[in-house]
């Protein structure tokens, strides 16, 4: 298996600043700029190596896929990848979430 090239889609940015936000929170949650120069490496490495691997988002459609995973700063996260025509991976959508009983 190869390592995939990995595009990140503007919107995958909006996404994570309207979860986020610019600033970190008052009991340490983190900031968008936080998470993008912690955790994006760490996703990017991990979606351009297992890219195949992973599970499909539409069970048959190979080309859409996703990953759920815990973060560096965030306690869980998904994030949704397309691969393009010309075979670059795109990470197009990410949904962080809260567990209960997660305190930052």
């Amino acid at each position: 298996m190869s390592r995939r090239e990995i595009r990140v889609a503007p919107g995958f940015f909006d996404q994570v600043d309207a979860q986020l936000g610019s600033d970190r929170g008052p009991n340490g949650e983190p900031s968008a700029t936080d998470f993008i120069a912690l955790d994006l490496p760490v996703i990017i490495g991990y979606v351009a190596e297992q890219f195949d691997d992973l599970p499909e988002v539409i069970d048959g459609v190979p080309a859409a896929r996703m990953w759920v995973s815990t973060g560096v700063l965030v306690p869980m996260f998904v994030v949704y990848a397309v691969l393009s025509d010309d075979g670059v991976v795109d990470l197009i959508a990410i949904t962080i979430e809260d567990l209960p009983g997660f305190t930052y």
